[in-house]
């Protein structure tokens, strides 16, 4: 795989021409600034910019000023190779605080292990409803110790209202959610994005986060998409280089909550 031509990809069709995606959601290009807007309980941010050293700031204190004008928390979304260099310093500097860095990993599904299967007595389901969606979120809160509710909504309306855009699944161990997943299907690009793999603590180490990364390929490759891309933890990342994932750079979450 040509790194460099995939991230160059990635940035057209994923951030350059980034496309909304649920109920409610717009895109927004406002000079160097695609942004994203939703409903309060969607994610709001700024998904990609291309900004010049000398107008960083402004541009900055126009965007906080724009989500704040609608009451809404924001997140600008850094990745590693984003002008002005210190752009991450600048944000800090506007009042945003930095999520945990995370490493944006591609790969092309036809070099990728995408055979193997969850360890004995777990099977993977399909998330379709309400029921699903609880037992996804109830797998992401004791995964990751964070409040789901906005997933749940979140999820719910994707699968209601735009259901060819996102696949979500769980592991069940018997009746016992133990590992969920979901996989955002970007149409009129060759990207599908891996979100929210967590496993509960006591079944980690057993395989089943790469089962369902391998799950969520296949279904990939089946509806034609070329490329899977993850913004991995320090966790995941062993993981998906050992399935055949390569790192073309970083990203970080900084979030911005206004005064109220």
């Amino acid at each position: 795989m040509d790194h460099a031509a995939v991230l160059a990809l990635f940035e057209r069709d994923l951030r350059e021409g980034a496309r909304p995606d649920g109920p409610g959601a717009r895109i927004e290009r406002v000079g160097a600034v695609v942004r994203r807007t939703a409903p309060a309980h969607g994610w709001n941010g700024v998904v990609g910019s291309a900004l010049e050293a000398s107008t960083a700031d402004a541009v900055i204190a126009e965007q906080t000023a724009y989500f704040s004008g609608l009451g809404r928390e924001f997140e600008w979304k850094l990745y590693g190779h984003d002008l002005p260099a210190d752009l991450g310093r600048r944000l800090v500097a506007a009042g945003f605080v930095p999520g945990p860095e995370e490493t944006l990993m591609v790969g092309d599904v036809a070099e990728l292990t995408l055979d193997t299967e969850p360890p004995e007595g777990v099977r993977v389901v399909a998330v379709t409803d309400r029921a699903g969606v609880d037992l996804l979120a109830d797998v992401h809160e004791k995964a990751f110790g964070a409040d789901a509710s906005r997933l749940r909504r979140q999820l719910l309306e994707r699968l209601t209202h735009d259901p060819g855009t996102v696949v979500a699944v769980v592991a069940l161990a018997g009746d016992e959610p133990v590992s969920a997943a979901r996989m955002e299907l970007v149409p009129g690009t060759r990207f599908a994005g891996l979100w929210g793999g967590g496993t509960v603590r006591d079944w980690r180490g057993r395989g089943i986060y790469r089962a369902l990364v391998a799950h969520r390929g296949r279904i990939a490759v089946d509806r034609g998409y070329r490329y899977l891309q993850v913004d991995a933890s320090g966790r995941s990342r062993p993981i998906l280089e050992r399935l055949g994932f390569a790192a073309l750079t970083t990203t970080t979450l900084y979030v911005y909550r206004p005064v109220r």
